[in-house]
């Protein structure tokens, strides 16, 4: 089943229309911050250096897919902050802004010349999101920060994996996505203060760390009332079971999950097994737990005298919580991926057809759109200099002078 393509919907606006953001953010936790804005109608304006945000260097087979997903709706205006006068372009720029969002590590900023101070004087009501590795103070804050480290250092490592071999970092960008969806959380949160009830512009301390952390679960409580270290226990979960994924008997996968009373149940009588209802052994949640390993033997052991079509289709119909493990050319013909759109093919310069995730949250009464493809690096220069007073003459003595970046006037 093919993918539905979509246009791009420059036309469209959305609940952020009005809200201009300066984003100075390179890497990944600033641009899904500032995405979510983009997506529901927020002007991003990336502020890149002349060699671009660093996104456009992760490329596969030439193709910078993480910069077109990821900047999608976005403008971009290519400065070279470390020129006296790019700072001055910029500070032309701050009254126009809602939102600030850096990922320097911190004291770089003020190093600019830009300190939160002086940028609140400039715009009294600007909310400015810091983003780094742990925190603007703290012993640790002056060290670099990639999500990879914090992974590590936040416990997420330490308890991912399987008991016997080593620990394992996540396969993607779990802290930066982590903190950009809470950076997107705060900001909203800081534009209520600003625009509802009177207040001042503020800062975010949005450091990679402290999301993940608190994403956790209570992991600092348990140990404080056990004095045990949360184990590595593979895909069984410490508080619930059966849960854990199960061979079929095509070599795939599914997941199952019992980690209800009645689910549990429901799962024993739907494979022939109703005396475990009863069995001392299982018939409560702290006992399954306990005894997870013969569980999963019994579990498991039906599972894999089925495909995984026929374990779906038996496990649907007995109500029992019970799904595929995909891998992405899976996703990409589910009906349901597809049928909702959470996966849509948009129009693209070098490929074609790129498949992207659409807008996330979908709300139904103030959706968001993806409007524009991500911009070539400094195709809104001349626009958004023009605003501040910069005239054609300026913008070519700007780029002479190594101010401003314009590959179309090398």
């Amino acid at each position: 089943m093919p993918l539905k393509q979509r246009d791009y919907a420059p036309d469209a606006s959305g609940p952020l229309n009005g809200v201009r953001v300066l984003d100075l953010s390179r890497l990944f936790a600033g641009n899904v911050l500032t995405q979510v804005l983009s997506d529901f109608g927020a002007e991003v304006i990336k502020v890149e250096p002349p060699e671009g945000d660093t996104l456009r260097a992760w490329k596969t087979k030439g193709v910078s897919t993480h910069w077109k997903i990821y900047s999608r709706n976005k403008k971009s205006l290519a400065l070279d902050l470390r020129r006296p006068e790019a700072i001055n372009l910029l500070r032309r720029l701050l009254p126009t802004a809602t939102l600030l969002i850096e990922s320097f590590r911190p004291g770089i900023l003020e190093k600019m010349g830009l300190a939160p101070a002086d940028l609140l004087a400039l715009n009294p009501k600007l909310v400015i999101t810091r983003i780094s590795g742990w925190g603007q103070d703290g012993p640790y804050s002056k060290r670099p920060g990639f999500g990879t480290i914090v992974e590590g250092m936040s416990g997420f490592a330490s308890f991912n994996g399987f008991a016997d071999r080593e620990p394992v970092l996540p396969p993607m960008y779990l802290a930066d996505g982590v903190a950009g969806l809470y950076g997107a959380s705060a900001v909203m949160i800081a534009l209520r203060e600003v625009e509802h009830n009177g207040g001042r512009g503020q800062v975010i301390d949005l450091p990679l760390l402290d999301p993940l952390f608190a994403i956790l679960s209570p992991q600092a409580a348990n140990y404080r009332l056990t004095g045990q270290v949360k184990p590595r226990t593979g895909s069984r979960s410490t508080n619930s079971a059966p849960r854990n994924t199960y061979r079929c008997k095509d070599g795939s996968y599914v997941a199952l999950s019992g980690s209800t009373q009645k689910m549990a149940d429901r799962l024993f009588r739907a494979i022939g097994r109703a005396d475990l209802i009863d069995d001392p052994r299982f018939r409560t949640n702290a006992g399954r737990v306990k005894h997870a390993t013969e569980l999963d033997v019994i579990v498991g052991g039906f599972i894999a005298g089925q495909t995984q079509a026929e374990n779906l289709a038996f496990f649907e119909k007995a109500e029992v919580t019970v799904g595929p493990i995909y891998d992405v050319s899976q996703i990409l013909a589910d009906r349901h991926f597809i049928e909702r759109e959470i996966i849509a093919d948009y129009p693209d310069a070098d490929i074609g057809q790129l498949p992207m995730h659409h807008v996330v949250p979908r709300l139904l009464g103030t959706p968001g759109s993806i409007r524009t493809p991500a911009p070539q690096l400094g195709e809104h220069n001349r626009p958004l200099l023009a605003e501040i007073g910069v005239d054609e003459s300026a913008y070519t003595r700007l780029i002479a002078d190594g101010v401003v970046f314009d590959p179309t006037q090398k």
